[in-house]
C-alpha cells in the first residue's frame, strides 16, 4: 500500500446508509483530483442487518482490487455493531474509529480495548434528527471521517455533496439543505483526542 493511500472502513447496519456515504465520500474526494475506490461488502443485505463498505484514497492511481484489511479508519454508523461485530480487526494502534455516540471517547476505548487516542465520537444520531428529520447517521458521519481525516477541505466536500444531493433530490431542498447541515455540524462536533 502506498504511503500516500487512506483505507476506510464503514459499519452500518441496512437502512443506514453506509454504502451511500462511502460513495458520497468517493465522489467528493474524486472531485479534488485524487483517486478513489468506493465499495461494499455484500451479504445478506436487510433493514437492521451489518453491513461494510469500503474506502481507498490516493494521490496516485489506485491498483489494488482486493478488500481492505487494515484500514487507517473505521467509521460506525451503529454503536449497537461493537457488541456483535469486530470493528477494530486490522487497525493496529495507530488507526482512528469514529463512533456515532453519546458516550465518551474513553468510554468507547474501554469497550473496545484500545487506546483513547484511537477514539473519535460524535453523536450523529441526534446530529441527524435535528437536521434531517430521522436517525440515519450517515451524512454526519461523512463530515467527522473528513474533520478526522484532517487533509480534505470540508468547503470541497460540502460542495461535491450539494452537486449529488440535487440530482436526487431536486424537488426536495429541505433534504438537500438538512444533509448539508449535518455533514457540517458533525465536522464541527467531533470530538478527536491526540
Amino acid at each position: 500500500m502506498s504511503a500516500k493511500m487512506i483505507e476506510v472502513r464503514w459499519h452500518g447496519r441496512g437502512g443506514q446508509g453506509a454504502k451511500t456515504a462511502a460513495l458520497l465520500f468517493a465522489e467528493a474526494v474524486m472531485a479534488t483530483g485524487k483517486y478513489i475506490q468506493a465499495f461494499p461488502e455484500y451479504g445478506p443485505e436487510r433493514m437492521g442487518a451489518p453491513v461494510q463498505s469500503f474506502n481507498r484514497v490516493s494521490d496516485d492511481p489506485i491498483s489494488i482490487h482486493s478488500g481492505i484489511t487494515n484500514p487507517q479508519y473505521v467509521v460506525i454508523l451503529d454503536p449497537s455493531l461493537m457488541d456483535c461485530v469486530d470493528v477494530t480487526a486490522g487497525i493496529g494502534k495507530t488507526g482512528k474509529v469514529i463512533v456515532n455516540s453519546m458516550l465518551s471517547a474513553e468510554e468507547i476505548a474501554k469497550q473496545l480495548m484500545v487506546d483513547k487516542s484511537q477514539i473519535c465520537v460524535v453523536n450523529a444520531s441526534h446530529i441527524a434528527l435535528e437536521t434531517i428529520g430521522k436517525n440515519i447517521p450517515n451524512t454526519p458521519m461523512l463530515g467527522a471521517l473528513v474533520k478526522v481525516i484532517g487533509t480534505l477541505d470540508i468547503n470541497e466536500v460540502l460542495e461535491d455533496t450539494k452537486k449529488k444531493l440535487q440530482v436526487k433530490f431536486r424537488h426536495k431542498p429541505e433534504v438537500i439543505e438538512g444533509n448539508l447541515a449535518s455533514i457540517k455540524r458533525a465536522y464541527d462536533e467531533v470530538k478527536t483526542h491526540a
